[in-house]
């Protein structure tokens, strides 16, 4: 029946029929009513007549393609649709489409094994690029396509409905005529619609499409962006389903890759211009020199347009199918000036044999009532307008080179092709009944070609699986096939234009790519960069800038201690406790071993003050010995005097054992040196002290006794007495925990040190504490002793030097804690240093000065003097 006594019988047989009414004529502008039934007769409404293509077939496929570019001269309102104006400007591409799809039939027909007995014919409409247009066709197409028929006549009278459709091209097209052919079951084969979304089956079950799901391909350009570091990229996509979701899909796969977009500009037909310019001058304000454009081929135009106005020249366009392969775009001049070097990803290419040769042999004389080929030519050989009789008849394709007759990368038009050959098979598969004259087991009746059910021949859609006559297999997994891409780029030739160079393919989620083959906007293999911030080098974090996207950072270095051996690290990662950064934070080198040495300057330094005290206190001992008999040497008992001198010397050797590489003998020597050679130093000191009490207090009267006490022999046992106790301390601590070489790690640098660890601070704690107390207890002795009536008491020299010595000692305990690594020990070699030279020089100076200087005070009775 005609679509529209199809329309009201759907529309009067039930309630949910009258819904799909609704959609259609809200869709369409239709205003229906119940009068129509007293209307005696109905026309198809749509385009005229001379707008479509028509072969008759025992079964007729439908046909919708975009053949011309320039907007109808209409009111945008759907409910005008009936002032309809003839399209204009043909398009090559799109009519290539149309004739792969006629040749698909035609060699179906004459192909004996598939649909053996089934002419296959074509009825192909032009939809002229507008959505609005398309239901029209699909509803002429659907529902049958007489000019006119009664509706109160035999239904027989009329053509029967198309079961199947190939096309649309555009997604949003598809989406309107999947709605509103849903509910009938009839298939619609796509070639072209690449919209996830059309991969849903609950909403589009009839739709179906040769051509891979954008999810694909929006993937594979943004793997193309990580890979090639692409960090900071401009945007310009359709401003409808198709633009939005791929850039929805590429920010999702690039989410945690640190891509990011400095702009999203949107395009679309109905305002291009003005959407071109400002797409334009988004991107000559970009800083990013990498841009996405997910738009068709026509919008592109466009775009170049405006950017070659602004002479922006710099920038590396990446391409998705719409337009990567354009001839169209490829012949233009402009784009060669701002556009060489596109990357783009390309439905595959694949080839059909004696396609070229059937372009080629086609003429309006053969076709007479084809529109389209007579529009084609008189474009293409100029004849008259009106009619072809200005043409000579001589005319031919055959050395005509153009879009029309380029087979050379068959892409949309191989989809056709395949999309064709998948409704064959799947009529095959319908048509193949073993018994047409008896009734199948199930009770159902074998499809006939004159009777052919749309919900069958769905089904047998969505079970096809055959092998092209290229030898590849096709199927359909809910819907869509497999997804295969080629990876194009355009190149410049030596000619000057730009010619289309395969550098690798898509197989599903995998990229295969040659990128020495790729030659980009600059003209050479380097690839572009486009980045907002360059990458940090190793030995440097990022730091983001506050209110800016990630990929915009500075460039921090890494602290002491710490590393990044990969550039773009977003932390330092911290070396371990024995290594240390080394001076490019690039790796982590052993730390040196640091100790006090021979060798620097500072054990210089405190060597040579511990050998010049230590020849000092020599030299005196020598003095003393030249003049062991004069009264100054005696006084006091002399053998206590070299007791101390040795003691003395002593205390500064042992400051040697402090310096050099700690070993376990050398840990255990020092401080056992230490402690027993002041002690008997302070020892030697206190005994003299109290021998001078002693001599004074028993030229008291009653008190004679006192000095027989602290004869000879009893100052040297109290010295040996008094050294024995740290003898026996320091054996203790030695025998139970001894100091031991260790590594300090604590102390952040790029050296160790390595020190002699006190495992036991109370051992080190009492030998110091010992000699304090002596030192305390001879300082108050001695400061009892200093107005005794004498010209020379010693006492005073006493008190005087351990002033010094404890006032050294207790600035000791402070600076030792808080020096850090080896200036522990230079604060306890200078510790012992300065004490031992402040007894040296306050004990001993005064005695030397008298003995070498004053010979003529060298006398008892100088001494005895009040």
């Amino acid at each position: 029946m005609c679509w529209f006594s199809w329309l009201f019988t759907l529309w009067t047989s039930s309630a949910p029929s009258l819904l799909l009414v609704g959609l259609v004529g809200r869709q369409l502008g239709l205003k229906v009513g119940l009068q129509v039934v007293q209307t005696a007769t109905c026309s198809r409404w749509g385009p005229p007549s001379n707008q479509s293509l028509f072969q008759d077939g025992d079964v007729i496929f439908g046909g919708l393609f975009s053949l011309h570019y320039l907007t109808p001269a209409m009111d945008h309102n759907f409910t005008q649709l009936q002032h309809y104006k003839p399209c204009t400007g043909l398009e090559y591409a799109p009519l290539q489409y149309m004739y792969a799809m006629v040749f698909a039939l035609e060699e179906i027909n004459d192909n004996p094994t598939l649909l053996p007995g089934v002419k296959l014919g074509y009825h192909i409409f032009d939809c002229c690029g507008q959505p609005p247009w398309a239901p029209q066709a699909a509803l002429s197409l659907a529902g049958g396509d007489r000019d006119s028929c009664n509706l109160t006549g035999d239904s027989g009278e009329c053509d029967h409905p198309l079961p199947l459709i190939i096309g649309p091209a555009s997604t949003i097209t598809s989406e309107i005529l999947s709605r509103i052919l849903g509910p009938l079951s009839v298939p619609l084969i796509s070639y072209s619609s690449s919209c996830p979304c059309l991969s849903n089956r609950v909403q589009f079950p009839n739709f179906f499409r040769t051509v891979p799901s954008d999810i694909y391909q929006a993937r594979a350009i943004a793997q193309l962006s990580i890979r090639f570091n692409w960090t900071w990229i401009g945007a310009v996509v359709e401003n409808n389903s198709y633009g939005h979701t791929a850039i929805k899909i590429f920010q999702e796969e690039t989410e945690g890759a640190g891509v990011c977009l400095e702009f999203i500009e949107t395009v679309s037909l109905e305002n291009i211009v003005n959407d071109a310019k400002r797409a334009a001058l988004a991107i000559q304000a970009s800083t990013a020199r990498v841009i996405l454009v997910f738009t068709w081929y026509t919008n592109v135009r466009e775009l170049f347009l405006e950017v070659a106005k602004i002479n922006v020249t710099d920038r590396q366009f990446v391409a998705s199918e719409a337009w990567s392969t354009s001839s169209d775009l490829l012949q233009h001049s402009v784009t060669r000036k701002v556009a060489s070097g596109v990357l783009g990803v390309a439905i595959k290419s694949s080839k059909i044999p004696g396609f070229e040769n059937y372009l080629r042999a086609l003429h309006p004389f053969h076709h007479p009532s084809d529109v389209f080929l007579r529009e084609f030519w008189e474009a293409e050989f100029r004849c008259s307008p009106a009619s072809l009789s200005a043409c000579s008849g001589a005319e031919s394709l055959e050395k005509v080179q153009n879009v029309f007759t380029d087979v050379s990368q068959l892409r949309v038009s191989y989809n056709v092709y395949l999309a064709v050959y998948a409704a064959a098979h799947a009529l095959h598969s319908l048509l193949s009944c073993p018994n047409r004259d008896r009734p199948a087991a199930n009770g159902s009746t074998c499809s006939s070609p004159k009777h052919i059910r749309p919900t069958e021949l769905l089904q047998h859609l969505n079970n096809v699986n055959f092998t092209t006559p290229q030898g590849e297999a096709f199927y359909f997994q809910d819907g869509d096939i497999p997804a295969q891409y080629d990876l194009v780029n355009w190149q410049n030739t030596p000619e000057g234009t730009l010619k289309l160079v395969l550098v690798g393919r898509v197989d599903g989620f995998d990229i295969h790519l040659n990128e020495s083959l790729i030659q980009w906007n600059t003209g050479s293999s380097q690839v572009p960069t486009s980045v907002c911030s360059e990458t940090c080098p190793a030995g440097t974090r990022k730091s983001n800038r506050k209110g800016e996207p990630v990929c915009c950072f500075d460039c921090i270095p890494c602290a002491e201690g710490e590393i990044s051996n990969t550039t773009g690290s977003l932390h330092c990662d911290q070396c371990p406790l024995e290594f240390w950064s080394n001076e490019n934070r690039t790796a982590c080198v052993p730390r040196h071993l640091d100790f006090l040495s021979f060798n620097e300057t500072l054990g210089i330094t405190l060597t040579t003050a511990a050998v010049s005290g230590a020849v000092m206190t020599t030299a005196v001992f020598v003095v003393f010995l030249r003049y062991s008999q004069t009264p100054v040497v005696r006084a006091n008992n002399s053998e206590l005097s070299f007791l101390l001198l040795v003691s003395l010397k002593l205390c500064f050797l042992c400051s040697l054992v402090f310096i050099g590489r700690p070993s376990v003998w050398s840990c255990r020597f020092q401080q056992a040196a230490f402690g027993i050679s002041f002690v008997l130093c302070v020892s030697c000191l206190q005994v003299k002290t109290i021998v001078v009490l002693a001599a004074f207090r028993s030229a008291r009267p009653g008190a004679e006794a006192l000095i027989k006490w602290f004869g000879p022999g009893q100052q040297r046992g109290s010295v040996c007495l008094l050294t024995c106790v740290q003898v026996i301390i320091c054996a203790v601590w030695l025998s139970l925990s001894p100091p031991v070489p260790k590594r300090d790690l604590g102390f952040h640098g790029s050296k160790v040190t390595l020190e002699c660890s006190m495992t036991s601070v109370v051992g080190f704690s009492l030998i110091l504490g010992y000699i304090g107390l002596l030192a305390c207890t001879c300082l108050i002795l001695a400061f009892l002793a200093r107005n005794l009536p004498d010209n020379f008491n010693e006492a005073k020299l006493i008190t005087f030097s351990m002033l010094i010595f404890c006032a050294v000692w207790v600035a000791f305990v402070p600076a030792y804690i808080s020096s850090p690594g080896k200036y522990t020990v230079a604060v306890e070699i200078f510790a012992i240093l300065a004490s031992s030279y402040s007894l040296l020089i306050c004990v001993f100076a005064p005695k030397c000065f008298i003995i070498i200087l004053r010979p003529e005070k060298n006398t008892k009775k100088h001494l005895m003097a009040r």
